[in-house]
């Protein structure tokens, strides 16, 4: 599950059953585990090590659409690059999605799973939470906080077989000396007008349902189903000066200018050349003098 890259945690948190509420599963599987809708089963667990990895073993052992795991707590999360991520117990929402987008949805389409969650997320916190939440590409979930953005939370998705797996990470209610990196934040610190974890679940889980079986019905076409212009609308990223590392130790310098119709990242460079990015991390720069 994505999230905030090298939190290792700072030792047993101090905060008791009523200030860190458990998720009250029961209630949850009554919202969403209903006739006709997507989501087919809902397991909370109080530790995990990985929910995407869990969830993928499932997936492959043939599992059906529509299993969703949440832990209270992971102790073996994984960002993006294999980077480790954990957080203390109930202080976010940490879970991932079993899905079987195909026959409707063309492999070649999958790649646009990890936008199409962010673009969930991003509405869900706007709504209900009422913070401006933002995109970063490809799939960190970021407020402005003091003048510069904090990233919340963030996405990972895997395939496992023919299923995809993506997992979702949302800082709730970390406290300032909980943070990772000066660069992080939580619903709370953000000054979310909601951080009941139940609510929040809740509604993304409705708002990813909604946008998932649009996406399914125009086949996975990003144009057709409303994704490209929702994530563009979204998204920090475009309109920057970025500098993107890459595979293989390399750097790509330029001015963030587009998402493609295959979800990648389009740089325009100095010399006015431009390059689709499927894969990198993405670092917002200040502009150069020559940059255009």
């Amino acid at each position: 599950m994505s999230g905030l890259r090298g939190f290792t945690g700072n030792g047993p948190s101090p905060w008791t059953d009523l200030e860190r509420p458990p998720l009250d599963a029961a209630r949850l599987r009554r919202a969403l585990v209903v006739p006709g809708g997507l989501w087919t089963s809902l397991e909370v667990v109080t530790e995990t090590g990985s929910t995407n990895s869990d969830l993928a073993a499932r997936g492959r052992a043939g599992e059906a659409e529509g299993a969703v795991l949440v832990a209270e707590e992971q102790n073996a999360g994984r960002g993006r690059l294999e980077r480790q991520w954990s957080a203390p117990a109930r202080s976010g929402l940490f879970l991932s999605l079993l899905l079987r987008p195909g026959p409707d949805v063309p492999t070649e389409r999958y790649g646009w799973m990890p936008l199409l969650v962010g673009v969930a997320a991003a509405a869900t916190l706007s709504r209900v939470a009422e913070l401006d939440v933002g995109l970063k590409w490809p799939n960190d979930l970021q407020v402005t906080m003091d003048g510069g953005e904090r990233k919340i939370g963030g996405i990972l998705t895997e395939l496992a077989g023919d299923a995809l797996v993506p997992g979702i990470g949302i800082n709730v209610s970390l406290r300032q000396d909980e943070l990772p990196v000066p660069t992080a934040a939580s619903l709370a610190l953000a000054g979310a007008a909601v951080t009941d974890r139940d609510t929040l679940l809740r509604a993304l889980l409705r708002e990813f349902a909604d946008l998932y079986e649009e996406w399914r019905q125009a086949g996975g076409d990003p144009h057709a189903s409303g994704l490209l212009p929702a994530y563009t609308a979204r998204c920090t990223t475009i309109g920057r000066s970025v500098r993107v590392q890459l595979p293989g130790d390399r750097e790509l310098l330029g001015r963030a200018v587009s998402i493609d119709g295959d979800g990648r990242l389009v740089v325009r460079t100095a010399d006015g050349t431009e390059q689709a990015v499927g894969a990198g991390d993405v670092v917002h720069v200040r502009p150069q003098p020559d940059q255009r």
